[in-house]
């Protein structure tokens, strides 16, 4: 349960104010049907985030079990300092818009997540759990819990939330995260 905790949480704050939850501000106001949206974005989510933390989760058999500790929360240090850098929305003039909201969504979001934080947040927080399922569970209901807000109440909540705010919550849960993974290999040895 601790894997589908975190992974929720840190990928829940973590979108806020990120480029794929801007793609879900540009979506709903390009296409009135709100469902197949949240649908694209959940298949686009399961797709790329059980990739991911199947990466994660076969990179971290191949790293020596005393090194992964110090690699991981070096990692969850980066991924908070990334989190301080605002992401811009460039989603205006894609070729995919024509294929219907479902479609356009899934594969727009499929691709906004390749290279993104909250994807390379998914890689390490699976080399972190064992339990890669609960993992993806996480990251998925994280990213659902951040967009689909966004997708029903829209421009008006997005004026509301402080974006900087979210981005200096999300890197200090991801530096948690490194103190959390250091102190517990600290204490098993």
């Amino acid at each position: 349960m601790d894997a589908f905790l975190a992974s929720t949480l840190a990928v829940a704050i973590a979108e806020i104010g990120d480029k794929t939850q801007l793609l879900s501000l540009f979506l709903v106001a390009r296409y009135a049907k709100r469902t197949p949206i949240i649908l694209g974005i959940l298949i686009a989510t399961v797709l790329n985030h059980a990739l991911s933390a199947w990466l994660g989760a076969w990179v971290a058999q191949w790293i020596p079990e005393a090194w992964l500790p110090w690699i991981l929360a070096v990692s969850f240090v980066a991924i908070a300092l990334w989190l301080l850098i605002p992401d811009k929305d460039d989603s205006e003039d894609s070729k995919f818009l024509g294929m219907g909201a479902f479609m356009a969504t899934t594969i727009m979001f499929f691709l906004a997540e390749i290279g993104d934080k909250t994807q390379i947040a998914t890689v390490v927080l699976a080399a972190r759990y064992t339990d890669t399922f609960w993992v993806i569970m996480g990251t998925t209901v994280g990213m659902l819990l951040a967009n689909v807000p966004v997708i029903m109440a829209g421009r008006w909540l997005m004026e509301r939330l402080p974006l900087a705010m979210a981005r200096i919550s999300a890197s200090i849960l991801f530096v948690a995260l490194a103190v959390v993974t250091v102190w517990a290999t600290v204490m098993n040895s």
